[in-house]
């Protein structure tokens, strides 16, 4: 049986739309991929953002910039000395881009001028760090990118 051209370029057609919607649902079945959104509160959070701005231009005002470092006991949050630790109030978000099941967030409570997150509680990789605290009235917002 021989084939014409017109032919041969419609078979190509069919084999590549084939190739193609195989990828597709491979892709979207795949429990090896995750295609979940960000964030679950994605548009609430960004209600927010002109003041996350505001906060964290009072924190640079204040001088009450706050330092993250990673030992090996876990990830160390400094805050300002000038300020009494007993005063600090506030939440620590931890934010897993590529699983947001380890994600976690808890509160501050200081008796130290430092927070020390285990190092059991962190696994390896990128982490969004997001620290909202307050401190007499005034309200400040830290955020920083961490690879542990």
């Amino acid at each position: 049986m021989k084939i014409n051209w017109g032919t041969g370029i419609v078979l190509a057609f069919i084999g590549f739309i084939t190739f193609i919607l195989y990828f597709v649902f491979r892709m979207s079945t795949d429990d090896r991929a995750n295609h979940d959104l960000v964030t679950e509160d994605y548009y609430k959070k960004e209600l927010t953002y002109q003041q996350n701005l505001d906060a964290s231009n009072t924190a640079r005002d204040m001088d009450a910039v706050l330092r993250i470092e990673k030992s090996s006991e876990g990830v160390t949050i400094f805050f300002p000395e000038q300020f009494d630790p007993q005063k600090i109030s506030g939440r620590v978000s931890l934010y897993r881009p590529s699983n947001k099941r380890l994600d976690t967030d808890f509160p501050i409570s200081l008796s130290k001028t430092h927070l020390l997150i285990p190092d059991n509680s962190l696994v390896g990789g990128r982490w969004d760090i997001t620290v909202d605290w307050q401190y007499e009235g005034n309200t400040f917002f830290h955020k920083q990118k961490l690879v542990y």
